[in-house]
């Protein structure tokens, strides 16, 4: 039952050793730099959606702000003194 209450956690990829030739990542360029939960939450009235990435701690990372229209804003939440 736990379980379906669960958030995922996907992989996030380090993408800055990658070699960059081509539209194709091989296995071998990239490493797996941590993991993290990504949620969702939208306003009804003014349609603008709240992703909240958080790490597998549940310590939010990451609060994106996306409009209807397609703009978006991010902030970034650095922890480290």
């Amino acid at each position: 039952m736990k379980e379906d209450f669960a958030e995922p956690i996907f992989r996030e990829l380090d993408l800055k050793v990658a070699k960059k030739s081509g539209n194709v990542i091989k296995k071998e360029d990239f490493k797996v730099s941590g993991f993290a939960k990504i949620s969702i939450e939208e306003e009804s009235l003014g349609g603008v959606k709240f992703i909240l990435k958080k790490d597998h701690n549940d310590v939010i990372k990451e609060i994106k702000f996306m409009c209807s229209c397609g703009q978006s804003k991010s902030i970034l939440l650095d922890y480290s003194e």
